[in-house]
């Protein structure tokens, strides 16, 4: 059985390293074949909503766009219900494929079998 990796990445353009590591990590696992849910939480939250992942810039990284792409592509990106809810992010904001889901899923997720879950 394949291996599931879930990503919760909790920086955004505060962090801007760490940020670009959780996501630059999901695009390859998912090119890799690796099962991908990629979770957006506190300042990343943002990059749910069009057009954001575009403002963000790091000299050396790819673009957030095209990871972005790369990991709804093949696998899955979901926003932490409390963290939309505190930005008014509603699921008619976010672009197409992100979901909105809360902690009970999240842990569900991590706790499968054959996962592993990661913290950016």
């Amino acid at each position: 059985m394949p291996k599931k990796l879930v990503i919760k990445v909790t920086a955004g353009a505060d962090a801007p390293e760490r940020c670009s590591q959780a996501f630059t990590v999901a695009a390859v696992a998912v090119a890799s074949g690796v099962e991908v849910s990629l979770w957006l939480t506190g300042e990343s939250a943002w990059f749910a909503l069009p057009g954001r992942a575009a403002e963000f810039e790091l000299p050396h990284a790819a673009p957030l766009p095209d990871l972005i792409d790369s990991i709804l592509a093949g696998g899955g990106i979901t926003l932490c219900t409390q963290c939309a809810a505190r930005r008014d992010i509603t699921e008619a904001d976010v672009l197409e494929g992100v979901r909105i889901a809360g902690a009970q899923v999240f842990v569900q997720e991590a706790m499968a079998d054959g996962a592993q879950a990661l913290v950016y």
